[in-house]
């Protein structure tokens, strides 16, 4: 009786380890060492914020539904309208970390060119589940739409998890809401769509995912069992993944634009050069970035 592995385990051990690898975005960053990756990520979306708390008009922690954890910072253009397009932030943090209180990157940019810009907070695991973030992001863009009902439309931006929960939003079902948002444009930077992966690495550990949860959570095999969708064929989604992001990302992201594509909606894919997982939000701060730059190309040509 031998000790050791058989080929089974080991090539399971094997495939858990490349997993892990793949979907640890830190550790394919190449322009700094791993374990700085974060700290600077959150370093900067915290001076960011706390730059846009003291430049732009705000309104902060405004609870869009009961829940602790429901609140959002809207910040505002120096022209008062409230017929303004609307951009709603959902951070990442793969569900388990990650705050509006240091998300605030693109706000300066684009209130600069009159556009109100919503930072979204939600309950994060192990206190939040998957269905509720999901749940928590609708009633955020409801809310949005009766506070805001002659809004010029609202964009709805994720970055990494925030990207699937953005991307969930496609299969949203309004009427039990009793208000359909005004949704014109959807911005999904760096995002998973298939969630069965996760399972197999410790990203699911405060998620406690089984499979049943990773399948109905997953925008990717949602719509394409689902097409019905509550967008228009002329809203357009933009599937955007850095030059740096793992393999990994780079297959969830061309994988589920070519869904979209195949459903019918108006979608688009983008690789950006140069950058990763994180400097691809980070680089939001500035308005001369290749993203903020389609971003507000986004807003301004559908208006």
């Amino acid at each position: 009786m031998g000790g050791g592995q058989g080929p089974f385990k080991r090539e399971h051990s094997e495939r858990a380890q490349e997993l892990e690898k793949q979907y640890s975005p830190s550790r394919w960053v190449i322009r700094m060492k791993a374990e700085d990756v974060v700290n600077t990520f959150v370093g900067t979306g915290s001076q960011a914020t706390r730059k846009a708390r003291a430049t732009r008009r705000s309104q902060l922690d405004v609870p869009y539904g009961d829940g602790e954890g429901e609140k959002m910072d809207i910040y505002f253009p120096d022209e008062d309208s409230k017929a303004s397009p609307l951009f709603l932030f959902i951070h990442g943090g793969y569900w388990q970390s990650g705050s509006k209180d240091d998300s605030a990157f693109m706000v300066n940019p684009l209130t600069a060119q009159g556009v109100v810009v919503a930072i979204v907070a939600y309950d994060i695991a192990p206190r939040g589940t998957l269905d509720l973030m999901r749940d928590q992001v609708a009633r955020s863009l409801v809310f949005l739409q009766r506070r805001y009902p002659s809004n010029k439309g609202i964009y709805l931006c994720g970055h990494s998890a925030g990207a699937h929960l953005a991307a969930m939003m496609l299969l949203a079902s309004w009427t039990k809401h009793g208000v359909t948002p005004n949704l014109q444009g959807f911005l999904l930077v760096s995002g998973i769509y298939d969630l069965e992966p996760l399972m197999h690495t410790s990203q699911n550990a405060p998620l406690h995912m089984a499979l049943e949860d990773a399948q109905r959570n997953s925008p990717q095999r949602c719509l394409e069992v689902t097409p019905a969708r509550p967008v228009g064929p002329a809203c357009p989604v933009l599937v955007v993944v850095g030059q740096y992001d793992s393999p990994e990302f780079h297959r969830q992201s061309r994988e589920f634009y070519e869904t979209l594509h195949r459903v019918g909606l108006k979608a688009s894919f983008q690789e950006l050069p140069g950058v990763d997982h994180f400097d691809i939000i980070e680089n939001l701060t500035r308005e001369d970035d290749i993203l903020t730059q389609i971003i507000l190309k986004t807003i301004f040509l559908s208006l």
